[in-house]
């Protein structure tokens, strides 16, 4: 739902800012609170812990002075790390930008490349805030609906969402919330046409270390064709479980980082200076002492469990922490409502899947589930989950 009209106050506004959604999931999460519930609604990280020896570094940052801003660009060792973990050549002088969280990269990938007007295309089901960060730039949304079970796109749709107002077009590998990884050649069919157009690809591969079943992730900067056409975001908030650092990056070619980091200094002009020295210092992203991925995939194969002894149907997760389930299968019942059933009865929330599609009745029918948490919270959920679907006697 859109930002409440504030009287006389929102003719001083602007039409972008009053024209934002805001989550209609908070009352959810204010009830799940209340009740002390069994949260595999947000996807903040359960598991994997913070790395213990990032902690310390962070801790002998701070006290050793390092408090005072840092080059907007980034901790240097930080950028060479970031730079390290692409398989494409990347200058980490040029070509990495620090920035705060995914979400300025996001905000700033989209304002260096859309005017007012121009459209951007959207893979859907989509992360919610891409809207949200378009919409703030002026950008018109293209929706191209991806096809379920298997969440592909059909390649007439895809081509006859470009056109001449095209700018960008947003994906997400591993995706938010199907947890789809694209291939090479899904990644090559989009830069074709995006050479084709001229258009911008910007990549959220935020989960790009997170791959389960011996997958090997393939980034848009992988794609030669793509390399004066892309951007990629990235973050250490999932990967390293420090979400509430803010510690984000961007990726492009040396013209569009250059462009990329005269808006990053008018946003923010950067991230924590300590939390950035001490993720250089002990080489994340990229360490080869952290490897979270294999026991996220064990919490994957728990949650999936879950989900089809619930009845649901799904595409396993290639990689990520989110699965996206049908739940036509055991109720007639859109997704809000049988989300607060199960608030209710089983004191469990999921995440109702309408925020994920343009046209919300399109998710009536899909729950997202984060697995990103300890054992012990999902053997929890099973036990509250498995057994007959709730039925609903009062809905909160």
């Amino acid at each position: 739902m859109n930002i409440v009209d504030a009287g006389p106050a929102a003719a001083t506004m602007s039409k972008r800012a009053r024209g934002l959604s805001t989550s209609s999931l908070i009352e959810l999460f204010l009830l799940a609170r209340e009740r002390d519930a069994i949260d595999l609604a947000v996807g903040s990280p359960g598991y994997p812990c913070t790395p213990p020896p990032l902690l310390d570094a962070a801790v002998e940052a701070l006290r050793a002075g390092h408090n005072q801003y840092e080059i907007p660009a980034g901790d240097a060792a930080l950028r060479r790390h970031i730079a390290a973990t692409f398989a494409a050549p990347t200058d980490p002088d040029t070509q990495i930008t620090v920035t705060v969280g995914g979400t300025e990269a996001l905000c700033v990938a989209l304002l260096t490349s859309i005017d007012p007007g121009d459209e951007v295309i959207v893979l859907e089901p989509f992360y919610e805030n891409f809207l949200s960060a378009i919409a703030l730039a002026g950008g018109v949304t293209r929706v191209v609906a991806l096809r379920p079970p298997d969440w592909t796109w059909d390649p007439a749709d895809l081509a006859a969402a470009f056109g001449p107002r095209t700018k960008a077009i947003m994906v997400n590998t591993p995706a938010n919330p199907t947890g789809r990884v694209l291939d090479r050649a899904e990644l090559d069919e989009i830069a074709t046409l995006c050479s084709r157009w001229g258009v911008t690809v910007i990549s959220d591969e935020v989960y790009s270390g997170l791959l389960f079943d011996d997958r090997t992730h393939v980034s848009v900067a992988d794609v030669e064709a793509l390399d004066p056409y892309s951007i990629v975001i990235g973050s250490l908030s999932k990967g390293a479980a420090v979400s509430g650092w803010r510690l984000g990056y961007l990726r492009a070619d040396p013209a569009r980082t250059a462009v990329l980091r005269r808006v990053h200094e008018t946003t923010t002009n950067g991230t924590g200076a300590p939390l950035q020295r001490a993720a250089g210092a002990v080489g994340l992203p990229g360490a080869p002492w952290w490897r979270p991925a294999p026991g996220l995939a064990e919490r994957r194969n728990v949650a999936q469990r879950i989900l089809h002894d619930m009845g649901l149907t799904f595409r396993p997760a290639d990689g990520g922490c989110f699965l996206l389930a049908d739940i036509s299968g055991v109720t007639s019942e859109d997704s809000t409502t049988y989300v607060r059933c199960l608030l209710a009865e089983r004191n469990v929330l999921l995440v109702p899947g309408g925020g994920f599609f343009a046209d919300r009745a399109r998710g009536r029918a899909y729950v997202r589930m984060a697995f990103n948490r300890p054992m012990e919270t999902l053997d929890a959920a099973a036990r509250a989950l498995v057994g007959p679907p709730p039925v609903p006697r009062s809905t909160p």
